[in-house]
Parts: structure tokens; sequence; C-alpha cells
């Protein structure tokens, strides 16, 4: 694999796995329980990630949905975002995120995170990233949270101080 390619896993996935050593943002003690339930899903998608469980992970998304793995390249076929899942578990990455802010209007919700994380590439060497996730939720028929569009790439229509 490309080291590209590699950094492009890396950059994306993290994103993707918003809640690893999550700390909630301040003002977290006035989430509301379907704010917290948005995260709740976010948690059990990393955890579930990090034991290399991607049937789990799978779940945590809608069967239509749209991942960002590239920047501007978002995936939509269920295998092929297990397949960029699989590959990128295998960087071993660890995230640390700043927190998050949850916001639900009616069964949608958004869902932003702003991170950092470190891998390892095949080579041995770390591989670090940083970013804002921004993700889209709807609620399910039995009340729970699945992700619908998830782009870990956010950050990069900020403009960047130079």
């Amino acid at each position: 694999m490309q080291t590209r390619k590699i950094r492009t896993f890396v950059t994306a996935g993290a994103a993707l796995l918003a809640m690893t050593h999550s700390s909630i943002a301040e003002g977290s003690d006035t989430m509301s329980a379907e704010e917290q339930n948005v995260v709740a899903l976010i948690e059990r998608m990393t955890a579930s990630f990090e034991k290399g469980d991607i049937d789990t992970v799978m779940q945590t998304y809608e069967n239509s949905q749209s991942i960002a793995f590239e920047p501007g390249q978002p995936v939509s076929d269920a295998a092929q975002s297990r397949e960029l899942f699989q590959q990128f578990r295998s960087l071993s990455p660890k995230f640390t995120y700043a927190g998050h802010e949850v916001i639900v209007e009616g069964d949608l919700a958004v869902h932003i995170a702003p991170w950092t994380m470190t891998g390892t590439d095949p080579e041995g060497k770390t591989i670090t990233g940083e970013g804002l996730s921004v993700a889209v939720l709807r609620r399910q028929p039995d009340g729970g949270w699945k992700m619908v569009i998830d782009n870990p790439h956010g950050s990069r229509l900020l403009p960047t101080a130079n």
C-alpha cells in the first residue's frame, strides 16, 4: 500500500472513530438524552473498531450511507466501506478528541468532533493526523441512531492561518 494512501486512510479513519478517548466538551452536563444517545452510538462504533469488530462498526451506519474516507470522494457502497475500515484497522490508530458537539432536530442529528490521532504504518513509522469530524445521523424506527453521512475531513474547508 502506498504511503500516501496509508496517510489518507489514517486521516480519514480518525474522524470516523470520533470517540475512542472522548472527553465531552464543556457544558456536557446539559446534554439532552438524545444528544447523549448520539454520543453513545459514536462510542460504540469506536470501541468496536478498536476491537476489530467491523460487523458492529458497519451496524452503526444506515445501509445507504456515505463515508468520506478521502476528501471529496465519499463511498456509498457498504462492501467497499467495510474493506476500507479493515485496511485502516491494520494501522492500529489511537485517537484523542477535544470534545464533541451534538445538535438534534427531530429525527436528524449532527455530530461534530475535533480529533488528533497517531498510528503506525507498515514500515513501523508513526503517522499522525488531525481534523474535524462532521457526521449526520438519523433516528431509526426503534428510537436508536445510525450514521448516514460521515466526513472526517470537515476542517479542510476552513481557512487556515498562514
